[in-house]
């Protein structure tokens, strides 16, 4: 019986930065996973393959190009499913490469197989198929469950991996579609959409909530949803699917609550993701899930109701971001051998990595108001921007949120390219109490995108300027 100081069941995100972090404090570390190669659902079916999906689409069209040279323009005229995946095959073995690399240099040991607990500080992994399976006890000190997600897939709905699928099925063999339904207005949904209207696939996307993107900021939402429906997306909002069937063509038909049909080759189902703990065998641990899978964790420690296990990533829900799965894994690998917690700043950006790209950190305007902050906003448009221009950009805003009674940084709001890389400027300012003089007193760079911030910081000094001297105005008045 092989005996660990540290088992981390999956090695996405959260995983690996937990495994390498237990190693450096001299721990012993196996890393169990059931795919062929490590990696996690980021690297095989999710956050790596999807972004090297949108990459190869808007290379291939040309999309990045059409503001100079018209909607009709293109690289690759005719864009067939074996274009997407050529990249596709490149990126991800040089992810698992790198991973493996990590790993070996840091005495981590890897598994490859499905791990279920069965007892106290007791595993079970199971690999192979067939004659060929085998069983091996694993015991360990302290466990890390980071198995992440997989799709939700309700009941009734035909998935057959070829009309009708999950964003898993279809990511491992990714194809060109004369036209799609896209179910389920997420993040995911969302960046699945929005990469094959850039191909020119006629889009249909149904949400029953009657706006997307809830928790980001109204008006850049708007923005965005208007550039979709510019490009042709038909947006079905406050719409659920009842069911789907096949028509006489055996194209899959949805049909929607109140009646509607929408006919389309292929359907591509993403009304949510569930954790990937069914096969763990819980029970023995005494963790409970919840209805979708999700471990309840301290929010601190991401520790469990069982002491001596902790889960972290996607598998614990919100925000199921890559970027904060890591920080989990490596503060619970911290607390699990009495470490001092990393520090962390409070403020994550959230990238979406749609065309175009959505990216956030802090307060959105209307969280601002909800709380009784006074705020004022300003906003600077890509295409007013000289790097704009240069680029082609039509589109494309960055929002800035200062609260007015200290002119501090409160929010970044960022739709258009390159958004996810410029949030990082803003989260900076914010983490650092920075004010609205940070953005104008400093250079920036010319011509970039990035002196979009001065724009907008502008923008707003305008207004809150013509506020003070109002305000000063006043006060000299009633003094005389």
């Amino acid at each position: 019986m092989a005996k660990f100081d540290f088992v981390v069941l999956g090695s996405g995100p959260a995983g690996r930065r937990a495994a390498v972090q237990a190693a450096k404090l001299g721990k012993s570390v196996l890393v169990i996973d059931n795919r062929e190669r490590v990696g996690g659902v980021s690297v095989h079916t999710g956050t790596i393959p999807s972004k090297t999906l949108r990459e190869t689409a808007l290379n291939l069209s040309g999309w990045r190009e059409r503001g100079f040279y018209g909607r009709s323009y293109r690289v690759k005229r005719d864009i067939e499913g074996s274009d997407l995946t050529e990249r596709l095959g490149k990126t991800l073995g040089h992810e698992i490469e790198v991973l493996e690399h990590q790993f070996a240099r840091n005495g981590v040991r890897t598994m490859i197989g499905a791990a279920r607990f069965v007892g106290p500080h007791m595993l079970a992994v199971r690999s192979g198929t067939g004659s060929a399976m085998s069983e091996q006890q694993v015991e360990t000190e302290r466990v890390l469950i980071a198995v992440g997600t997989e799709p939700y897939r309700p009941e009734g709905i035909p998935f057959d991996g070829r009309r009708v699928l999950d964003s898993d099925q279809f990511i491992l063999a990714p194809r060109v579609p004369r036209s799609l339904t896209v179910v389920g207005g997420g993040v995911i949904g969302l960046e699945y959409a929005t990469i094959f209207a850039a191909l020119d696939v006629p889009v249909t996307l149904v949400e029953p909530r009657p706006r997307l993107l809830e928790f980001m900021d109204q008006e850049v939402v708007d923005h965005f949803v208007y550039q979709l429906r510019d490009h042709g997306m038909t947006l079905r909002l406050s719409s659920e699917v009842d069911r789907i069937e096949l028509g006489d063509d055996d194209w899959p038909v949805c049909v929607l609550s109140d009646g509607r049909e929408l006919r389309s080759e292929m359907v591509l189902y993403t009304a949510g993701r569930r954790g990937a703990t069914a096969s763990l065998n819980l029970g023995v641990t005494g963790i409970e899930t919840d209805e979708r899978g999700r471990i309840r964790v301290d929010s601190g420690t991401f520790q469990t109701s069982a002491a001596y296990i902790y889960a972290a990533g996607d598998v614990i829900g919100w925000p199921s971001l890559a970027s904060t799965s890591m920080e989990q894994g490596r503060a619970a690998a911290c607390h699990a051998f009495d470490q001092p917690l990393p520090k962390s700043g409070s403020n994550f950006p959230i990238g979406i990595y749609a065309v175009p790209e959505l990216s956030s950190v802090g307060l959105t305007e209307e969280e601002a108001r909800r709380l009784g902050i006074a705020v004022e906003c300003g906003i600077a448009r890509f295409r007013e921007t000289s790097r704009g221009h240069i680029m082609g950009v039509e589109s494309g805003i960055v929002k800035l949120v200062f609260e007015l009674a200290t002119r501090r940084l409160l929010g970044v709001h960022i739709i258009g390219e390159g958004a996810t890389e410029l949030v990082h400027i803003g989260q900076a300012v914010i983490e650092l109490g920075g004010t609205i003089d940070y953005f104008i007193d400093n250079s920036f760079n010319y011509p970039t995108l990035a002196e979009g911030y001065k724009v907008a910081a502008l923008d707003a000094w305008n207004r809150l300027r013509h506020r003070e001297g109002a305000v000063l105005a006043f006060r000299g008045r009633a003094a005389g």
